[in-house]
């Protein structure tokens, strides 16, 4: 366990004058806190508490209430979307537009995601095929989705990862090509944009996740947007078991309505969401400053000249590291930072996908990815000037990297 900090009034240094100075190595950690990727922002706790309190005054807390209503009516105006629709939570919405869709057969998408993008395929009895990623973007690479595409593929689903746009472009060709529909799995992309527009427009249908982690949260929660009206009402009936109206049944649905309180607590964020947005462009901006130096290590940047959220702090490790990637994950945790690797396996490493005859593919892109990349924390919990010291602590341990692996522990 790390030693107690010492007083606030005299911080750790961000760069210890020895190794011995290092909370793995016995010295006092950088923080008297423990600072975490996926830590919630949250709007004041009377703001959320107001909001509450309006929907126990009306009795009315799920079932399309009114607080559903307008956030789903200000997210589609921030999106520019004709058609936002709320559900429970993003896996859902995966699985509500993909049953809306009719997709059958097979599903394309990245190996390199979280592993709920491939569940919700595999939950509806469809055939998750795996493909490598773009080095640049991290999204699902266009030539492996050329390569794989076969007769029996009903949709392409890519993903957004850590907001940037993956090759969307490349990927609409290949769907109009093929008569099959493009969904975009947008759980991180809220706030992030791509040529002038904001992302939610592209593709046949998105998914963003307002899961407590992501930049806007609503507890649990998602939005499903598209310009398709004819989709939108599937999308509606499926959500609320298919029901239009009192004493009517038209369709196969399910429950993934969003609850009043959850859009309460996304109405509170989302008028708070830009300031967070600042705030974390100042602390990209503070990693960025203190690890410009630091050898072996890249800082992933924003698309250029489009919006971001900046709320995914992803550092990749270069093979001329002198550390790697889960050494500097116990040397941070040690120093009460609670860094993160993602994604650990791959989705085709993972069960059950990884037992199904004839083994995982050999995707190399996604396989280096999940030995190198690392986050590290975002949002309020933590301040421009704690990342900047972060940052130092971070690249002193890369300069000296030769000396302090002597020092850690074998890792495999």
């Amino acid at each position: 366990m790390p030693m107690p900090s010492p007083p606030a009034s005299t911080p750790v240094p961000a760069e210890p004058a020895r190794l011995e100075d290092l909370a793995l190595l016995g010295g006092p950690p950088l923080f008297d806190r423990m600072l975490y990727v996926g830590r919630p922002s949250m709007a004041p706790d009377a703001e959320v508490h107001a909001r509450i309190q309006s929907a126990l005054d009306r009795r009315w807390l799920t079932n399309d209430g009114p607080l559903v209503q307008e956030l789903e009516r200000r997210c589609g105006e921030r999106l520019q979307v004709p058609h936002c629709i709320a559900v429970n939570n993003a896996t859902l919405g995966l699985e509500v537009a993909l049953r809306a869709l009719g997709v059958q057969g097979e599903v394309l998408l990245p190996a390199f995601t979280f592993i709920g993008t491939a569940h919700a395929v595999q939950w509806l009895g469809l055939t998750p095929v795996f493909g490598d990623v773009c080095d640049a973007d991290h999204g699902l690479d266009p030539a492996e989705v050329e390569r794989r595409i076969t007769p029996a593929t009903g949709a392409i689903l890519a993903v957004h990862l850590w907001g940037r746009a993956c090759a969307v472009e490349a990927l609409e060709a290949i769907a109009r090509r093929h008569g099959i529909p493009l969904i975009l799995d947008a759980a991180h992309a809220m706030g992030c944009g791509h040529a002038g527009r904001p992302l939610g427009s592209r593709g046949t249908v998105e998914v963003f996740s307002l899961h407590a982690t992501k930049g806007l949260n609503a507890l649990e929660g998602g939005l499903i947007t598209t310009g398709d009206a004819a989709l939108a009402e599937r999308i509606r009936l499926m959500r609320n078991f298919g029901i239009p109206g009192e004493d009517q049944v038209r369709c196969v649905g399910t429950n993934a309505k969003m609850n009043e309180f959850s859009a309460a607590v996304g109405l509170a964020n989302l008028d708070h969401f830009d300031d967070l947005c600042v705030h974390n462009q100042q602390l990209h901006a503070a990693y960025g400053a203190a690890l410009a130096e630091a050898p072996g290590l890249r800082l992933m940047q924003p698309e250029p000249g489009q919006a971001f959220s900046h709320h995914y702090i992803v550092l990749e490790l270069l093979p001329t590291a002198t550390l790697h990637r889960d050494q500097l994950v116990s040397l941070l945790r040690a120093e009460n930072v609670y860094a993160r690797r993602y994604f650990r396996p791959g989705c085709h490493q993972a069960e059950p996908y990884r037992s199904r005859p004839g083994g995982p593919p050999v995707l190399p892109v996604t396989e280096r990815l999940g030995q190198t990349l690392l986050q590290l924390p975002s949002g309020l919990q933590i301040t421009p000037e704690e990342a900047h010291r972060l940052g130092r602590r971070l690249a002193w341990c890369l300069r000296h990297g030769d000396a302090v692996a002597t020092r850690l522990p074998r890792m495999a």
